[in-house]
């Protein structure tokens, strides 16, 4: 399997813009800049679009867990905050804390923790950073 994404830029650092695109084409020509990576101007960011994929891959990580340990979620709703930090190599992606909420018919507190934190160590984004992952996994009643 292979999926691609691409972007475009144009200009100096901080005066410049840039697109990014995906091949399903849910992104096409979204915008991003020095302004929406460094401060707060609108559009995307790289490491947005890498929070975004790495709750999306770990929601499902965990529908995975969940499943093979014999459950099955109503709902996991996750929030990864990306976290760049300058470090002495330049930027870098120093954290990220994966905050999720899930509704699991039947499944208790042990359960849950064991079946979130194999999906933290398993799921494919966050095998991709080289960077502190926490979780606050809570089981909602």
């Amino acid at each position: 399997m292979k999926r691609t994404g691409s972007a475009v830029w144009r200009g100096g650092i901080r005066d410049g813009k840039g697109t990014v695109s995906t091949e399903s084409g849910v992104l096409d020509g979204a915008q991003y800049s020095f302004s929406t990576r460094f401060e707060d101007g609108k559009g995307t960011n790289p490491e947005e679009l890498l929070a975004a994929a790495h709750a999306g891959c770990f929601s499902m990580a965990l529908s995975k867990q969940l499943n093979d340990a014999g459950f099955t979620a109503d709902s996991i709703n996750t929030t990864a905050a990306v976290r760049l930090e300058k470090t002495d190599a330049g930027f870098s992606i120093t954290k990220v804390h994966l905050d999720v909420t899930a509704r699991v018919p039947g499944a208790d507190a042990a359960a849950f923790e064991t079946a979130a934190n194999n999906a933290k160590a398993g799921c494919p984004v966050s095998r991709l950073f080289n960077a502190e992952i926490t979780l606050d996994a809570k089981l909602e009643q």
